[in-house]
């Protein structure tokens, strides 16, 4: 079983609205409305164990995960939420050992749980132009230990005529303005390669949307996650009226190369345009086809 040791960073889990993370250190006491956790009483003890403080309330010894680094970092900027990171890595398939390019790197909570995912043979490069935003982007990837695997760096990615990094696997943007940079993208990326982009509004998707399709780019997909929590209690269980609202929107796309003799342009899809009933069944799933309806 591993014990904490000193300056290990633990998760003092109280309830699901009163958790701290920090490192421990033996001459350390923190001061909270549930009493005082004297450090020294950790050091030494299993994760997963737990301890009283002086008002008498068990606190956990919680060893920490990307989530946690993730919804405990600093924040400079808003974040990306654990429910958007997911579906960021199965949609991409991220994996080990890819090479990843992101582009506004903003409080670096996208940039931790990239990292997490693709070491220990992959990498991030990471890419911002303000200074106070990646000095606290730097302290909470240091804090989450993964700091050998992200290459940070003050770049203008707008205005370069060199790009940094090719045949990446991935190219992730989190700006205001993401369809400035898809040129500067396609060039970084690899055939096939995923783009993907953080969007907090649909004016955003449609700008985006049309730049990646001048920019031949294919497999557009355009998303929202929502999650909804359930207050599981015997008799009473019910869904909580605590939640995360919208967080943003993410853009999937991946790179290809369409001949000039066969290039066309997709048309616009009305929001007023019903699918008829061929262009249903050509999108079924082949997987479901043998089921009987």
């Amino acid at each position: 079983m591993k014990k904490i040791k000193q300056n290990n960073n633990v998760l003092f889990f109280y309830d699901d609205s009163k958790k701290w993370l920090m490192k421990v250190s033996r001459k350390q006491q923190f001061h909270t409305h549930v009493g005082i956790i004297d450090h020294k009483k950790v050091i030494g003890k299993e994760y997963g164990s737990a301890i009283k403080t002086n008002k008498g309330k068990i606190i956990y010894l919680l060893e920490p995960t990307v989530y946690d680094y993730v919804m405990k970092s600093q924040r400079s900027t808003q974040i990306v939420y654990p429910k958007d990171l997911g579906y960021i890595a199965a949609r991409t398939g991220l994996q080990s050992g890819q090479s990843i390019v992101e582009i506004g790197t903003g409080s670096g909570s996208l940039t931790t749980f990239l990292a997490s995912i693709a070491k220990p043979r992959g990498h991030v490069y990471t890419y911002d132009v303000d200074e106070n935003f990646m000095a606290i982007a730097r302290k909470n990837i240091e804090k989450a230990g993964i700091s050998k695997y992200v290459t940070m760096e003050k770049l203008d990615v707008k205005n370069i005529k060199k790009v940094p990094q090719t045949d990446v696997d991935m190219v992730v943007v989190d700006l205001g303005d993401p369809w400035t940079v898809v040129p500067q993208a396609r060039k970084m990326l690899k055939g096939s390669g995923y783009f993907v982009a953080i969007c907090p509004t649909m004016n955003q998707l449609e700008k985006l949307a049309s730049a990646l399709r001048e920019n031949d780019f294919f497999d557009l997909e355009f998303t929202e996650q929502i999650v909804r929590t359930i207050e599981a209690r015997e008799g009473k269980t019910r869904h909580s009226f605590r939640g995360i609202g919208h967080t943003t929107y993410v853009a999937f796309a991946r790179k290809v190369t369409t001949p000039k003799d066969l290039r066309r342009v997709i048309p616009r899809i009305e929001s007023n345009d019903a699918p008829d009933e061929e262009s249903v069944e050509e999108s079924e799933d082949e997987g479901l086809s043998g089921v009987k309806k």
